[in-house]
């Protein structure tokens, strides 16, 4: 349920009013716009008389929300949501690109990469510590060891840093990075989820291979509940028939995110694609459908590359990329 409040009401009867939702059990979520202030009510609003909200003098209309996801949705927040990530903005017109490694593999190769991303525009570092991976036999990461170089690497070139999280187990681990990911794997790790909600630390959430918007939405829903609402939400391609490439990326879910939530939704045409030779087309798709961000793989070997080489962009690939995407944000910006 939201409520619409007046404009220029009472704040003594709206703090009266927030004392007798609160005493129905009820989370108040406030959003404050240029024009109204929105209330949106999560819990148990079956017993809530919305004939009695509506009559009072500070409340210009009550609304019910048939989506299960409540603090995620647009309607509960109408302003786009804008996330900081160690100074980093995202969403709401900021547009950030996460560029690295897909794994840390030493201290030179890192620092490299870092120096070069941050060159050529990223404003923020990606590498994976900790990694994922279908074959038990495959580089499993550096884990703790590669969360120190990540946060060295921070130090050298100032850039905040983002790196994926596997297991409630690690979370102490992550104490000092700055942005959570959390993996296409893991985005129905419910108890996963529901901790990091209670860690106020921004979260990255990636969608499932198989998984539908509103499951997406669901398990943002999950963080937030918790109380944390620093959410950035990662399109890397969905699971469907097609062999040519590792995923098919939906960039559709760019402006459907945008109409059903205020969360940034950023791209991810590295793990969608798996070729290196695909990622700037679909980078720059994804720029001109109104993405707020991108994270890409890039390595300064990627022929040695211990993970995911093949869709790797070197330095010099993705400085040229750069520069096209920041071509289509000033179309982009010019069509709006």
């Amino acid at each position: 349920m939201i409520v619409i409040l007046k404009q220029n009401h009472d704040r003594q009867k709206l703090e009266e009013f927030r004392r007798w939702l609160e005493a129905q059990s009820l989370m108040i979520h406030e959003s404050v716009g240029m024009h109204s202030t929105i209330l949106g009510l999560v819990g148990d609003t079956s017993r809530v008389d919305e004939s009695l909200i509506e009559a009072l003098d500070i409340v210009e209309a009550v609304r019910r929300v048939s989506e299960p996801y409540k603090m995620a949705n647009r309607k509960f927040h109408p302003l786009d949501t804008v996330a900081d990530i160690g100074g980093a903005a995202v969403g709401g017109g900021h547009f950030a690109v996460m560029a690295g490694p897909c794994s840390v593999e030493s201290h030179d190769q890192l620092c490299c990469v870092a120096e070069a991303v941050k060159a050529a525009g990223a404003n923020i570092l990606r590498g994976g510590a900790f990694k994922p991976r279908t074959s038990p036999y495959a580089f499993q990461g550096m884990r703790e060891s590669g969360i120190e170089l990540l946060l060295e690497a921070r130090r050298v070139t100032g850039l905040p840093i983002v790196t994926e999280i596997m297991d409630l187990q690690h979370l102490d681990s992550f104490a000092d990075v700055d942005l959570i990911q959390v993996g296409a794997r893991n985005m129905q790790n419910f108890e996963l989820l529901k901790e990091l909600g209670h860690s106020r630390k921004p979260v990255l959430l990636k969608r499932g291979l198989s998984s539908t918007i509103q499951e997406w939405l669901m398990s943002a829903e999950y963080i937030m509940a918790g109380g944390n609402e620093n959410v950035i939400l990662c399109e890397r391609g969905i699971r469907t028939f097609e062999t040519a490439t590792r995923n098919t990326l939906d960039v559709s879910a760019i402006p459907v995110i945008k109409e059903l939530s205020h969360l940034p939704v950023i791209i991810d045409p590295s793990h969608a694609t798996g070729v290196a030779r695909y990622v700037k087309p679909l980078a720059l798709a994804a720029a001109a459908a109104g993405a707020d961000g991108l994270m890409i793989e890039v390595h300064n070997d990627p022929a040695k590359a211990m993970c995911d080489g093949p869709q790797s962009l070197t330095p010099a690939q993705f400085s040229d990329m750069m520069g096209s995407v920041s071509a289509i944000l000033g179309a982009r910006e010019q069509a709006l």
